[in-house]
């Protein structure tokens, strides 16, 4: 079986990801600043499921971070047909409060890091294999403004907006690009992005949490039927129809009164 690659595979939504790859028998290729945990991941993945696994260690927000991990693939010739881009992390606080290099740093790894990554492995995916997919991975902040969350909702806003546009361009070449919009998932995103104060934010997120293995089998069943938006669990499908229907500023103010600290 050929190889997926995965970033952000050392925990939460993209190690779930990894494992529903390796219960389908693709080779896992993981990606994370965490030796320890990707040596611990490939390990488990390999014994669980009886795939071939190795990972890369890299700080995916430095600039040469892409370039790095497209020449590993390419050095170690790795038949990849799978690549999920799920690096990323939140900021959450007003952005005048917030340290600047942080929010750069921020938007580095969620929106150039990508772009970077996707375009370096296009060439890597089609290589071999009659079908290819991408999977991006976004957020359901990416379907309005979030103030105290702003960066990071438009660096999701991007990413949503990058991969519908070549979900249609890269169809001729065979290749499949879905982008991810999960809601409040189970995971350290809160704590990373320093949002242990948002007590509204926190209390909403408990109620509507999902785990990263249902928001991950729902993912892959997307990205292996073609769907090009991928919106796990019924209440963040109904709260990303709204959002597009009702007035901008209405979301708005109801997002103020939830995500201020």
């Amino acid at each position: 079986m050929s190889y997926a690659l995965i970033t952000g595979g050392s925990k939460g939504i993209g190690k779930a990801i990894a494992e529903g790859l390796a219960a389908k028998k693709y080779n896992i290729l993981l990606v994370a600043r965490s030796e320890n945990l990707l040596k611990e991941n490939a390990a488990e993945l390999e014994k669980k499921y009886g795939v071939k696994t190795d990972f890369f260690v890299a700080d995916i927000s430095a600039n040469d971070s892409a370039k790095k991990i497209a020449d590993w693939c390419t050095t170690k010739n790795y038949d990849i047909s799978v690549l999920v881009n799920n690096a990323g992390y939140g900021l959450g606080g007003a952005f005048s409060k917030l340290s600047l290099d942080e929010q750069l740093n921020m938007m580095q790894l969620n929106m150039q890091s990508l772009v970077q990554l996707t375009y370096l492995m296009i060439p890597v995916l089609k290589k071999n294999h009659s079908q290819h997919y991408i999977l991006n991975v976004a957020s359901t902040a990416a379907h309005q403004a979030v103030p105290f969350l702003g960066i990071y909702s438009a660096t999701k806003a991007f990413v949503l907006s990058f991969s519908r546009a070549i979900h249609h361009e890269l169809k001729t070449e065979d290749i499949s690009v879905s982008c991810l919009c999960p809601g409040p998932t189970d995971t350290y995103f809160m704590e990373r992005a320093g949002m242990t104060n948002f007590e509204k934010a926190a209390k909403q997120a408990e109620r509507m949490n999902m785990s990263p293995e249902a928001v991950a089998k729902i993912a892959l069943h997307g990205l292996f039927t073609g769907k090009l938006e991928i919106i796990p669990g019924a209440v963040n499908k109904t709260g990303a129809f709204f959002s597009r229907i009702l007035p901008k500023k209405l979301v708005e103010n109801t997002l103020i009164r939830v995500y201020k600290p």
